[in-house]
């Protein structure tokens, strides 16, 4: 991902969920996606997905059972 992509994602996260914690960190490596954190804790994978001239971001993120208790 480019530096103004991952700036504008990190400015998305910290406004969406009134968090400035969060960030969007470029992927050894890997150009089509990005790593988001909060503070130092890791919490997901945002992919670049352009298709047919149109942009969008997919992000995944894994809850683990432990983490619910």
């Amino acid at each position: 991902m480019k530096p103004d992509e991952i700036a504008k994602l990190t400015a998305y996260f910290r406004k969406t969920f009134n968090n400035p914690g969060f960030s969007v960190r470029a992927r050894p490596q890997k150009k089509d996606s990005g790593e988001v954190y909060i503070g130092e804790d890791f919490v997901g994978v945002i992919f670049r997905d352009e298709e047919d001239g149109e942009l969008s971001y997919n992000f995944s993120m894994a809850i683990l059972e432990m983490d619910l208790e």
